[in-house]
């Protein structure tokens, strides 16, 4: 309540809860792409991935209260009474469901990726320390 006050009498702008969303969905969907975009680790990209989606799901859900705001402003029309627009909500549940089997499918895709390459880096160790095993061992005799 009081950096609300200071901020106010600073001059700064008051928010409403529409536009506070809108700004914490962005910064979030900025702050995960960022990321994504940055790291080499896939499971870091993958989380990363994530929580870009989450900040696109919040600015759609703000969007959708923006969407009701106006319509109370004109004179209210059944979706406004609700509070919120349906459409865009379904929106956003579908989008929180395809984003938990596309998380899954990724994980899935990152262990299978991880463990090839591990097992990629054992044969060439092996190679390596016994050069009996290798094929170059039939070739010096």
């Amino acid at each position: 309540m009081m950096l609300a006050q200071w901020a106010l009498s600073m001059g700064a702008v008051e928010l409403t809860q529409m536009q506070w969303y809108l700004l914490v969905g962005t910064a979030i969907a900025v702050i995960g792409l960022v990321r994504m975009l940055l790291t080499r680790d896939l499971l870091a990209r993958l989380i990363a991935l994530n929580v870009t989606g989450i900040g696109s799901l919040m600015i759609i859900l703000a969007l959708a209260a923006r969407t009701a705001e106006s319509g109370d402003a004109t004179g209210g029309t059944e979706a406004a009474g609700s509070g919120i627009d349906p459409v865009l909500s379904a929106l956003v549940i579908t989008g929180l469901v395809i984003t938990v089997a596309f998380t899954g499918l990724g994980a899935v895709l990152i262990r299978r990726i991880e463990g090839a390459q591990d097992a990629e880096r054992a044969h060439t160790l092996d190679d390596v320390h016994d050069p009996e095993r290798s094929g170059d061992a039939g070739d010096r005799e």
